[in-house]
């Protein structure tokens, strides 16, 4: 202990060294963390390192809940097919194909080569969203990504403890298998939703904000340790009651300065647990030793992208068949950003301690993550702007700006009219400021729908144009889908009238820009 504050002091420093050389060369800031944690691994890694246990059930709690709460279901439901299939059946494809790639390449055995498949096939893409933050993308891209990232990492962390049970147990049919994960999984996403929803009345009746923020905390790290004390899926509760949370407990506050101080916490909160998570992984990582099986490494390398092609590009192909198709750019993106990091190395360090070659397979895991966090990490910025991901017109820009000021005057008077209800602001001096915002907000709406009406063949011929009033029509279309939804659960309609509604509605979705 008397040593660790030092060492926090000195972290902190090269931290915040890091994120000044790193926008100023336009680097991502995870990838000069791990730089930056090499020349020091002789100096601190026998006093400090990336535990595990400590990543597992601190951090990836954190990091999950935090953007669990960040999700708007709504966009997440729009996607959902591809977010699917890639953290569904890809996870299972993509660990197959570098099980048996790696146990052939490197004569492994079964279940260290299984073990390396899980943890290869998991994707960290905590460096695609800092690029996306820099770089703004298309949302359906930026969701797709942050969607995989929820649930790949809830996947990875079951099919790793699976494939414990079949270590420790020596035998498991397929059947009990199947069985297993079901259970694990299921679960895992009943205890979110009860511990979800059981926070949102005390969170509603909590009118301090620093109380709603011990509030959170609390879900966030107690749901994970009820799914580990029930046997089911920490990650996986973690994740359903960061969404429950989020869309349905956040809007019950009443003041927007509430929201946005507990959003700003778990913000700084997630960029604190990245900063010292990928530092340490640089930490961690021994240049001499890895340079011993360098081959190894590139070829595990060459094995983990072999699976994400494999999986990436025939899955979404088949997405033209059942939702809007994937344009070929975005799975470009997807490939290159195959990226690997904490949880990589958490479930390494996690292998059982009486596994055989447990050391040359945790040397192996580390040399993907730095080879991937340096290769993959510093192309991403220049393949987002190689694949004109990023290129909006000026019309775009001219309506998110209108929309920026709509969305702020809403709020404003919004804020005003808590006030007033609360017996905080006099009405004389509530209206005179109501006015002032109403004014912006007339001008903006007056703006956009001028911008909205003109007919298409007036608007730049970019999809970026169309899309933004696409992705507007989208969000009404899928509300008319809840609603019929709501409908015949409460019985007032019936099913044939609602399914050819339904219908139309779906083909009208096809039938939209890509946003």
């Amino acid at each position: 202990m008397p040593e660790l504050v030092p060492i926090l002091i000195i972290l902190l420093l090269i931290a915040t060294t890091v994120a000044l050389v790193s926008r100023r060369l336009r680097i991502p800031y995870v990838t000069g963390l791990v730089l930056a944690g090499l020349p020091i691994t002789e100096l601190l890694s026998r006093r400090v390192g990336l535990d595990p246990y400590l990543v597992l059930n601190l951090f990836l709690p954190i990091l999950i809940f935090e953007a669990g709460i960040n999700t708007d279901v709504r966009r997440l439901r729009s996607t959902f097919k591809p977010i699917a299939l890639l953290a569904g059946p890809g996870a299972l494809l993509a660990t197959a194909i570098i099980a048996v790639l790696l146990k052939f390449g490197l004569t492994l055995d079964w279940i260290p080569a299984l073990f390396l498949g899980v943890i290869l096939a998991n994707t960290d893409t905590v460096s695609m969203i800092a690029v996306f933050k820099d770089i703004p993308v298309p949302a359906r891209l930026s969701t797709i990504v942050e969607g995989e990232t929820l649930f790949n990492d809830a996947a990875a962390l079951v099919l790793f403890n699976l494939i414990v049970k079949v270590y420790s147990t020596g035998s498991l049919t397929f059947l009990e298998g199947v069985q297993e994960f079901l259970f694990v999984a299921v679960g895992g996403s009943l205890v979110g939703l009860v511990l979800g929803y059981l926070s949102i009345p005390i969170f509603a009746r909590l009118n301090d904000p620093l109380s709603s923020l011990l509030l959170t905390v609390a879900v966030a790290l107690g749901t994970s340790q009820a799914g580990q004390f029930l046997g089911v899926s920490g990650p996986v509760a973690v994740v359903v009651a960061g969404l429950i949370f989020g869309n349905l407990g956040l809007p019950q506050t009443n003041s927007a300065g509430d929201r946005l101080t507990l959003l700003s916490f778990w913000e700084y909160a997630s960029f604190g647990v990245n900063t010292f998570i990928f530092l340490l992984i640089g930490i961690e990582i021994n240049p001499v030793t890895l340079s011993k099986i360098l081959p190894a490494v590139l070829l595990a390398v060459l094995a983990y992208q072999v699976g994400r092609i494999l999986t990436v590009y025939p899955l979404l192909a088949l997405i033209r068949w059942i939702d809007r198709s994937i344009p070929l750019r975005y799975q470009h993106l997807l490939f290159i950003g195959n990226i690997k990091g904490s949880l990589s190395m958490a479930l390494a360090l996690s292998l059982p301690t009486t596994l055989p070659g447990r050391e040359y397979l945790i040397t192996l895991v580390y040399g993907c993550v730095l080879v991937s966090l340096v290769g993959q990490g510093l192309s991403l910025p220049w393949l987002v702007k190689r694949l004109k991901l990023a290129k909006f017109s000026e019309t775009r820009q001219q309506i998110e700006q209108l929309q920026a000021q709509l969305i702020t005057g809403k709020a404003a008077q919004d804020e005003l009219d808590s006030l007033l209800k609360s017996g905080v602001l006099p009405k004389a001096v509530y209206e005179e400021m109501r006015a002032g915002y109403q004014v912006r907000v007339a001008g903006a709406e007056k703006a956009l729908r001028e911008i909205y009406n003109r007919r298409p063949d007036t608007l730049e011929a970019t999809t970026g144009d169309r899309s933004k009033l696409d992705a507007i029509r989208r969000r009404l279309l899928l509300a008319e889908k809840g609603a019929l939804g709501e409908a015949i659960r409460k019985q007032i309609l019936s099913s044939e009238i609602v399914r050819s509604r339904l219908q139309n509605i779906d083909e009208q979705l096809l039938k939209l820009e890509d946003d």
